[in-house]
């Protein structure tokens, strides 16, 4: 009786501190709230403890904002869902000397960073190799991508088959150098504002530059056979898709060496052609539209509020969010993976990505996040421990500012060190 007693006295002054802390940090972070800086903007905030199932603080939490990169949250959800630890590479199907290969969205062959060459092995003992890159439906740009955008190293073309992560990679150190090679001649040296034509493969790059930059290619069949035919000459046919299922699956890549790379840099790319991967397990006709259908029809069908999402990366203006679902996947998140490997995935306040310069703890880092940035909007949705080791889950989101992001960022530091000193 008395060890029952005692418990009940433990629980009751456990939430009993814990509501005097969230009473306190409320009453801060409105008064931050209320000042002059946030009139003019849009701004919501949900903060949320997984342990005790406290809501710690909630303002517009159920309201939609333009959550920029922050949609890759979602995209990394989809693809834990139904991506394997090793990703495929792509389907192909063997008749004699001949291999047929089609295309599963995988972005790794050949990408600048995870150079894989998986393809090139598998291939090279066969004497006629057909490529199927036609079984992607979507457009190769998202829905409400900005078009001046068509030439940045964040808004490559989304393929089927993708090849040197869709991007030239130009670099004049000691001499002119391209990736692929057979681009080279399309590069012209000159102090361009655009470092690529409209809608054609002609690249400028200024002479004075010493640094390496990456520019999207215009895909087609005509280029990228070219591209094939210089990895193994006399070798390669485009074919059109039939619909004809291709049994064999070669896989590449680890999974989440992908995924963090979307995640701490905030690739947009690689969160398209994630998007597109998962789409495979559906169907080999490919399309990121029905995998995001598939996922909010049925394991983010408790939603509280369903989103509009259009795209992979966060690149369109056309998606909408609200920080309560952000928090609602963020806290499937925190369950279904060990917590070392979650936090692995995200930006480090401090430490790593596009947090590096931001969010710093005082003796190790205390913000493990996605950011989202687009003009005049800023958003952070992740994970934050506390000095008392408590994990909190938090959606901050910034629409709509005509300040500098830099000084919303200085605003939302203050919150959250308050949230990590406070409670």
């Amino acid at each position: 009786m008395r060890v029952l007693t005692n418990s009940i006295l433990f629980v009751l002054v456990y939430f009993f501190l814990f509501s005097c802390k969230s009473a306190a940090v409320k009453k801060s972070i409105t008064k931050q709230f209320e000042s002059p800086f946030y009139n003019n903007q849009f701004t919501g905030l949900l903060v949320y403890n997984p342990k005790n199932h406290d809501t710690i603080y909630k303002y517009n939490a159920d309201k939609y904002f333009t959550p920029a990169s922050n949609t890759k949250i979602f995209t990394l959800f989809t693809a834990l869902q139904f991506l394997p630890e090793q990703l495929p590479a792509f389907k192909y199907e063997v008749d004699n000397d001949t291999i047929t290969i089609q295309g599963v969205g995988n972005p790794a062959f050949l990408h600048p960073f995870f150079n894989d060459s998986t393809a090139l092995k598998l291939l090279k003992p066969y004497k006629k190799v057909n490529l199927i890159l036609d079984n992607l439906v979507d457009d190769k740009f998202g829905p409400g991508w900005a078009w001046e955008d068509y030439d940045t190293y964040f808004s490559p073309e989304r393929s089927s088959f993708p090849m040197y992560g869709n991007v030239l990679t130009i670099s004049n150190q000691d001499s002119l150098q391209s990736t692929p090679r057979l681009l080279k001649n399309n590069i012209q040296l000159a102090e361009s504002k655009k470092r690529r034509a409209y809608n054609a493969n002609a690249f400028y790059y200024n002479p004075k530059r010493k640094d390496t930059i990456e520019v999207p290619m215009v895909l087609n069949d005509e280029l990228i056979t070219k591209f094939w035919q210089d990895l193994l000459p006399n070798k390669v046919e485009v074919s059109k898709f039939s619909g004809r299922q291709l049994n064999k699956i070669a896989y590449n890549v680890p999974a989440d060496s992908l995924y963090k790379r979307m995640m701490v840099v905030s690739d947009n790319f690689l969160a398209e052609q994630i998007l597109i991967m998962a789409s495979s397990v559906l169907s080999d006709t490919l399309s990121s539209r029905r995998i995001r259908d598939t996922i909010l029809n049925n394991q983010l069908k408790d939603l509280k509020q369903q989103p509009r999402w259009v795209d992979g990366s966060g690149l369109s203006r056309y998606n909408l969010f609200t920080p309560t679902s952000f928090v609602q996947v963020l806290t499937k998140l925190y369950k279904a993976l060990p917590r070392a490997r979650l936090f692995n995935l995200f930006p480090v306040g401090g430490a790593s990505g596009t947090l590096k310069r931001y969010y710093s703890g005082v003796s190790e880092p205390y913000i493990y996040a996605k950011s989202g940035t687009v003009g005049n909007n800023y958003s952070l949705s992740g994970y934050l421990i506390t000095h008392s080791g408590e994990t909190l889950i938090f959606s901050f989101m910034n629409n709509h500012y005509k300040t500098s992001s830099k000084e919303v960022k200085k605003q939302m530091q203050l919150i959250l060190e308050s949230l990590r000193d406070n409670y």
